[in-house]
């Protein structure tokens, strides 16, 4: 079972670690005997705080993460802790963190695209590179969910990732995001139908939502999408979830009536993580 929790993250961790308790108290009835997938946005932890703050936050990020870590052993659950700045240096990574019921860290992800990119919002200008190092590896880890690859947010423009974590087994795919207005509105569901059609994984997409502490506006649409591309499952810009079961079976045999992996032509190279 899959939960996305979509909600308008907050620059304080102290409330974004308070809204996740409640969401696991709420959800403790939905696995009683099934393992429980909880995915979160793209800078669950403190989004879009002020610059110093949320370098300082980096450089002591441990305890935050030991609290993610905690809740989900608590809960008995697997959780997709959308993206946690950890720092390196002057800089920090945005790195994407599997954590699963015993409440160890199994895999992390460091986001390899970054966001430098003007739009026309109240923002305008994104430089994601002024802060964050870009990471290099790709990621694709065994859970009782199936084989699951990590990516986040603008990860998502770029196919030959996508097409390189299928190559690596692959069958789902995360990415947590914050999308803005603009880009939402013109992009978020054709990128994402896209991407699962070519890959032919079950695309998870967690979203932060609404008007954030320092005004920043975010899409929402938090979204899962099947092999064949259809929406499984969608929020609109209100807070709340998706509980969804994927289908396995259904990604094998769209797999093997189309069997686009044993047909491409093109090979990818690539750093991998395990």
């Amino acid at each position: 079972m899959i939960v996305v929790l979509q909600w308008t993250v907050s620059a304080k961790p102290s409330s974004n670690l308070d809204y996740l308790r409640q969401q696991l108290i709420a959800l403790r009835d939905l696995h009683v005997n099934d393992p429980l997938l909880v995915c979160l946005p793209e800078g669950f932890a403190c989004f879009d705080a002020k610059a110093h703050d949320l370098m300082a936050f980096a450089n002591n990020s441990a305890p935050f993460i030991d609290e993610v870590c905690q809740l989900a052993k608590q809960f008995n659950v697997w959780i997709s802790a959308g993206t946690i700045p950890i720092a390196e240096g002057t800089k920090y990574y945005a790195a994407s963190l599997m954590v699963n019921q015993l409440g160890e860290v199994v895999a992390r992800y460091n986001k390899i695209h970054l966001f430098d990119v003007d739009v026309d919002d109240a923002k305008q200008n994104y430089r994601e590179s002024n802060t964050t190092i870009a990471g290099k590896d790709l990621v694709v880890v065994d859970t009782p969910f199936g084989k699951i690859g990590l990516t986040v947010c603008y990860d998502m423009r770029f196919p030959g990732l996508f097409g390189a974590l299928r190559a690596l087994g692959a069958e789902i795919i995360l990415v947590p995001s914050a999308f803005t207005l603009p880009t939402g509105k013109a992009h978020w569901l054709p990128l994402l139908q896209a991407r699962a059609i070519e890959s032919q994984v079950y695309l998870v997409a967690a979203a932060t939502t609404g008007t954030h502490d320092n005004g920043r506006q975010t899409y929402g649409h938090s979204v899962i999408i099947s092999p064949w591309g259809e929406i499984e499952a969608m929020l609109g810009d209100e807070a709340h979830n998706i509980v969804y079961l994927p289908n396995m079976d259904k990604l094998t045999d769209v797999r093997q009536k189309m069997p686009l992996l044993s047909h491409n032509q093109f090979n990818y190279e690539f750093k991998h993580e395990q």
